[in-house]
């Protein structure tokens, strides 16, 4: 396991959703976005009160900006290390990407030019951002609708080699594997097969919606079927620590939340039905 324990059931914790999170009995974690928490001394009471029941509070960032050119902000990473002690967090997570460049901010997480210098680059901040934070950091995968061109590599060996140079877990989210996959092509269980499984920390899914032939990760609809049976296939070839619904619009009724737990649950079951059903298959 790469956590101290095992995260579990998840989801990203929004005050709209407060109230529903609070009822969810099987809640191991919740995910909180790090930047909205840098300047707040007292964390919310309905966050406080997980937090003493044993729900784990995982600090997510966006703003570190790991793939900029610029070095990281020191601000950034040490109020990063100072929220994850408050929250007592069993890690950080952050994006493969970059949010700014000269000074100005993108708005947007921008993929990275997947070229040996580049690497090199992110294998630097992310050692200087690991010589800060006092728990371990897992790196998420984005989705992109663009790749730069001159590419040295693909996303499977960027993200690889980047994990065996640094400490750092990754932190799959398996709907931008499938975002990616319908929009620039690929296969996603290939994809799965050449990542080092057994870095996993903790797993994302969330929903989109396809428009004008574009699938958008939008973190506002339903989590696709073709989402949750890549969850089931990711849970048959590796143990994965936790899994986590991300919802951020168009919150749903109480109902279709659970709904939504219930369906990454039986994913989940089904893919270590398989896993086990293997192994004993191979050691018998």
């Amino acid at each position: 396991m790469n956590t101290s324990s095992p995260l579990g059931l998840g989801i990203g914790w929004r005050h709209a959703l407060a109230a529903m999170i609070h009822r969810r009995a099987d809640l191991g974690f919740v995910e909180i976005l790090a930047e909205d928490f840098f300047h707040l001394n007292v964390l919310p009471a309905a966050l406080t009160q997980l937090h003493e029941r044993g729900v784990m509070i995982v600090p997510h960032g966006v703003g570190l900006s790991l793939g900029g050119a610029e070095p990281i902000d020191p601000w950034r990473i040490d109020a990063l290390a100072k929220l994850a002690r408050q929250v007592q967090a069993p890690l950080v997570s952050e994006h493969l990407a970059f949010v700014r460049a000269g000074g100005l901010e993108t708005g947007h997480l921008l993929p990275l030019p997947r070229t040996r210098e580049m690497l090199d680059i992110v294998v630097d901040n992310i050692l200087q951002a690991e010589a800060t934070l006092p728990v371990p950091l897992a790196l998420e995968n984005i989705a992109t609708l663009f790749e730069w061109p001159g590419a040295e590599m693909d996303e499977a060996a960027f993200i690889s080699e980047i994990l065996q140079r640094t400490e750092a877990l990754l932190m799959l989210d398996i709907e931008n594997v499938y975002a990616n996959a319908r929009n620039l092509g690929g296969n996603p269980l290939e994809f799965l097969d050449r990542l080092p499984l057994q870095k996993i920390a903790y797993v994302h899914v969330a929903g989109g919606i396809e428009t004008d032939g574009t699938y958008h990760d939008t973190h506002a609809q339903p989590i696709p079927e073709g989402v949750l049976e890549l969850l089931e296939e990711l849970c048959a070839r590796v143990a994965v620590p936790g899994v986590m619904l991300e919802r951020d619009d168009r919150f749903p009724a109480e109902v279709e939340l659970n709904a939504e737990f219930d369906a990454i649950v039986a994913a989940q079951q089904r893919g270590q039905v398989r896993r086990t059903a293997a192994e004993f298959v191979h050691h018998g």
